[in-house]
């Protein structure tokens, strides 16, 4: 039940992360990317790692992010 909850918190966070590519919204990544990491925290109590990896890449996609942009674009 945990992996799903993981994944499922992965999924509304890349969702959200869609806006964030844009210029000049970057800035949202720094909601987004403690957010997956919540997730990905929810599927380390899981014995399913699914959801876990997910977050894990959502989170390292939205830290990529705002490494590109400077941390503010």
């Amino acid at each position: 039940m945990l992996n799903l909850l993981s994944a499922l918190i992965g999924l509304v966070t890349l969702v959200l992360m869609i806006p964030a590519v844009f210029p000049l919204l970057g800035a949202l990544n720094w909601l987004l990317v403690p957010m997956a990491l919540f997730g990905a925290f929810i599927g380390l109590m899981s014995s399913k790692k699914g959801g876990q990896n997910f977050c894990l890449i959502v989170a390292a996609f939205g830290a990529l992010r705002l490494f590109l942009g400077g941390g503010i674009l």
